[in-house]
């Protein structure tokens, strides 16, 4: 019995079966998000003309490795890339337009309407500037947009939100129009 408890002992005292959980490191800290849309021409001018990404290379993914990664049921993937900034770990935007399929729009009236990922947030260096260019495409800030921050938030910027063309809301966070 005596051995039992001084292995016991032991055991907790030199942390022996116990494992420390492991460190995880990223090696890039931005996120990509992959996005299918309705129409990738009119998304595409969204992103690019009104909120002002890239377009970079994109590229393609043949159907048998799609469906082999549980992406779709056999089908091919034609994929644009956008890009938020130059460098390396610029955040990437992937729009694709899958053919022979009808995504479902459900209701996107508002971020509650229903679960998963709901909006998009960029920091722009200038609210008045980004208006102009999404009104050129047609596009106007939800409700009340663009409204003041509190200053014990962020001082000084506004939050303003937009639909892109399948309704999905774009929060777009930068300083207060004059």
């Amino acid at each position: 019995m005596f051995r039992i408890l001084a292995a016991f002992l032991f055991a907790i005292t030199t942390g022996l079966g116990f494992t420390a959980e492991p460190t995880i490191s990223f090696p890039k800290t931005t996120i990509d998000i992959g996005m299918v849309v309705s129409d990738i021409d009119a998304s595409v001018a969204f992103y690019t003309k009104g909120i002002g990404f890239q377009q970079a290379e994109g590229f393609q993914v043949d159907s048998d490795l799609a469906k082999a990664a549980g992406l779709t049921d056999n089908k091919p993937l034609d994929v644009r890339v956008l890009v938020l900034g130059n460098d390396k770990a610029a955040t990437k935007l992937k729009l694709m337009q899958i053919a022979g399929t009808s995504p479902r729009s459900d209701d996107t009236a508002f971020i509650h309407s229903h679960t998963g990922f709901r909006y998009l947030t960029i920091v722009v260096a200038d609210t008045s500037v980004l208006l102009s260019r999404l009104k050129q495409l047609g596009v106007e800030p939800l409700a009340k947009s663009p409204v003041t921050l509190p200053e014990n938030l962020v001082p000084g910027m506004s939050l303003t939100c937009v639909k892109d063309p399948d309704g999905n809301i774009v929060e777009l966070i930068g300083p207060t129009p004059e």
